[in-house]
């Protein structure tokens, strides 16, 4: 199971290679998911109906991970080490890290330059 990002569903639902053909191909073998944060951060850009419909329409076969208790944990323990180094990076892309690291999952993304500065956080190319 891969998670994706936000950044590559949206290229997706753009249209965007390599980002649609990667997604499409994760679709049809049922090897992707998605976090609940996320969903929001899809479903909070939506203008009007139609792009509501398009994203309810791509999430609808993912697997929609939680932010539990065990992502919450993994989270904070990265954001505190991120930020005793001088690093930091945005409060959904911790949670995000959080919910990839408690489940041991790596992410599909193209916003590397965050996502690499967390440790233990497995990354998958486009």
């Amino acid at each position: 199971m891969i998670v994706v990002d936000s950044d590559v569903l949206i290229d997706s639902l753009r249209g965007r290679e390599p980002s649609r053909k990667k997604v499409a191909d994760g679709l049809r073998e049922s090897a992707l998911a998605t976090t609940t944060i996320n969903a929001f951060e899809l479903r909070s850009g939506a203008r009007n109906a139609k792009q509501e419909t398009s994203i309810e329409n791509l999430l609808a076969p993912l697997q929609i991970l939680p932010f539990d208790q065990a992502a919450s944990r993994a989270a904070s323990n990265a954001r505190r080490e991120l930020e005793s180094r001088g690093e930091t990076i945005g409060m959904g892309d911790y949670l995000i890290a959080g919910v990839c690291l408690s489940r041991a999952l790596p992410l599909l993304t193209r916003n590397r330059a965050h996502f690499e500065r967390v440790p233990g956080l497995l990354l998958v190319d486009l």
